[in-house]
């Protein structure tokens, strides 16, 4: 497996290589001008908590909104929920939280991804027996659509007998591979998560185990702004083109291995996190000229198409007038845009 796992990443295209470069340019943007005051830098976390655990949970299957996510997270105290959804949100939300919080002291090993497994779905019940093992029957790996049925098996997955031996090759090199610092760290993540979801070594949620390691792996190769800019809802947002490029990588694993279309999907999603998490830093402006009130409107009407003035004061918890200052300044700094007259009058987000 050493050998196989690096023999993958030679000869690369130039494009592969292009889209590191430009990756990295960018990391070095936000480093050198992440200057987010902590109450904005929690509130972001907050929001790709529930963004993310949205995500990752549709891309499964799952059909909680990121507002039924939000509501569940703001409200629940008990353990038991009634419904499958809502225990596995609850457990991705929490081991990604933990991730983002604790990272610096999350060494990667299979013990670790094992426990993850365990913490993802303690709340679910149906699942119990076989938290944080590997798979003891075989699986393969379904295409499910946004109703959340399977409309096509992608590819057999590795026999239950092989997994643990496979598991144990790969996480050593991938180890050896981040030791040996050859390759840069985008490549060696990459290539070991097109290896592990083709293992699929657990029974169930081995996707969502899939995202939270590319979470801590890109955190401990200094992608810091993983916490801010929601990884899982790009893959959302381009679900046909992960399932497309994570099958036409996985057929040639056994053969003649090409990760090259997984690799360029993989590289393009980090891509398009970074520009964001750049993004973020000429937005913090606009941050710097609102009181917490006025914030608290211009964060509700980045979430919704278009709303009315009650509407904005009932759902940011902002009483109407100060609701209406909020409007008129940002239709000074030209972040806001007033459609109709009258009762009928609305804002949206320019």
């Amino acid at each position: 497996m050493p050998n196989t796992f690096n023999q993958r990443l030679e000869n690369l295209p130039p494009e592969i290589w292009s889209k590191i470069t430009k990756i990295e340019e960018l990391k070095g943007q936000w480093i050198s001008g992440a200057r987010l005051s902590p109450q904005v830098l929690g509130r972001l976390k907050r929001s790709v908590l529930v963004t993310s655990t949205g995500a990752s949970t549709r891309i499964e299957g799952a059909r909680l909104s990121d507002e039924d996510i939000e509501k569940l997270m703001r409200g629940i105290s008990i353990q038991k929920f009634a419904d499958r959804d809502k225990q596995e949100a609850k457990g991705y939300y929490e081991l990604l939280q933990n991730v983002f919080d604790s990272w610096k002291h999350i060494r990667f090993s299979e013990s670790a991804i094992k426990h993850f497994h365990k913490e993802l779905l303690k709340y679910v019940q149906k699942d119990r027996l076989h938290r944080g093992e590997y798979k003891k029957t075989e699986n393969k790996v379904h295409m499910i659509d946004a109703e959340g049925k399977s409309v096509a098996i992608l590819f057999d997955t590795t026999p239950a007998y092989l997994t643990p031996k496979e598991m144990q090759e790969l996480v050593e090199a991938a180890q050896n591979a981040f030791k040996e610092n050859k390759y840069p760290p985008l490549l060696i993540i990459g290539n070991f998560l097109v290896e592990f979801l083709k293992i699929h070594p657990f029974q169930d949620g081995n996707g969502r185990i899939s995202r939270i390691l590319t979470n801590l792996l890109l955190l401990q190769a200094g992608y810091q702004y993983m916490p801010y800019v929601s990884h899982e809802k790009l893959i959302e947002d381009n679900k046909a083109d992960y399932y497309m490029a994570l099958r036409k990588s996985q057929k040639t694993l056994k053969t003649k291995p090409n990760i090259i279309p997984w690799l360029d999907f993989f590289l393009s999603v980090v891509y398009k996190q970074s520009q964001l998490a750049v993004e973020l830093l000429s937005k913090e402006n606009i941050e710097k000229l609102l009181s917490p009130k006025q914030i608290a409107v211009w964060e509700y009407l980045q979430t919704v198409v278009e709303a009315a003035p009650k509407d904005i004061s009932k759902n940011a918890k902002v009483a109407q007038p100060t609701v209406a200052q909020a409007l008129d300044k940002l239709i000074r700094l030209k972040k806001v845009e007033r459609i109709g007259l009258g009762r009928s009058t609305r804002y949206r987000k320019i």
